[in-house]
């Protein structure tokens, strides 16, 4: 009783704190915005992207109070998650359907270690019967692409085959490759383009699992959660869901914690999307 209790106090304190303890800017509009603002802003968007850094707890709580908000908006929003792989489908809805529980979630489905973070959202998609995507590509076959390189997915059986974006994977985006190589420290420091190949796996795989969802009801909307890196710039998997489906309209949120977070210097934050979140460091 005593763990549960503090358990949800530690929640509450959370959703209290992330209340006054984030800054959104609309980086077209120039000028800070509710979240109410946001909602309403995307009223034509038929994907909007939550680039997050993975412990930032409190724009996890922020990804579900804008989930609610979409859902109480415009009712069918689809949960997409980079968080769940393409072949755990199957147990994740099980888990929505109430089949299993959510032990067997975390366990069966593969759950991030940190599924804490997300559960409350998983749980709203549940709650409001919303459906949600796992649509990230299993670990194994971007193993596969790092150690060997994208030419052995060809070898694969169709059924494996299923769970990743259709063959040939489009890596050609030079801007999104040069940002990797930064990131990884010079072309020295990493595994070539292998490395950079099953980077551009996880992000084609979950582009083709946002399209195809969109593609089976238009009358959706998505919210995509993934690492920030992802689509920051609108690189990442926005550039392959753009390249599969050019009709589509998308907007993407940066959130992160900012050390100019008392007085944020807004200019260096435009290029990242439409709307930046800041989050205190403290």
């Amino acid at each position: 009783m005593k763990i549960l209790f503090t358990t949800l106090l530690t929640i509450c304190l959370l959703q209290a704190h992330s209340q006054t303890r984030h800054k959104i800017y609309d980086t077209q509009a120039k000028k800070i915005i509710s979240i109410d603002d946001l909602t309403k802003a995307i009223n034509k968007t038929d994907v909007l992207f939550f680039g997050e850094e993975h412990n930032d707890s409190v724009a996890h709580v922020l990804q579900d109070t804008i989930y609610k908000s979409l859902i109480n908006n415009y009712k069918n929003v689809t949960l997409s998650l980079e968080m769940f792989e393409t072949d755990c489908q199957n147990v994740v809805d099980e888990y929505l359907n109430d089949f299993i529980t959510e032990t067997n979630l975390i366990n069966e489905g593969r759950a991030w270690g940190n599924y804490r973070d997300y559960r409350n959202t998983v749980n709203t998609a549940k709650n409001f019967k919303q459906k949600v995507i796992a649509a990230n590509a299993p670990r194994r076959y971007v193993s596969l692409v790092n150690r060997k390189g994208l030419a052995e997915l060809q070898k694969l059986n169709t059924q494996s085959k299923s769970y990743f974006a259709p063959l040939p994977i489009d890596t050609l985006n030079a801007p999104y490759y040069q940002k990797f190589v930064d990131l990884m420290g010079g072309q020295s420091h990493f595994g070539g383009n292998k490395m950079f190949h099953a980077q551009t796996l996880w992000d084609a795989t979950m582009a083709y699992n946002i399209n195809k969802s969109f593609l089976q009801n238009k009358s959706t909307k998505i919210f995509h959660l993934n690492g920030r890196f992802h689509s920051d710039e609108k690189l990442g998997i926005i550039t392959q869901l753009q390249k599969m489906n050019k009709s589509i309209s998308i907007k993407n949120i940066s959130a992160f914690a900012a050390d100019d977070f008392d007085n944020p210097d807004w200019s260096k934050y435009l290029v990242l999307g439409d709307f930046v979140i800041l989050t205190e460091p403290k």
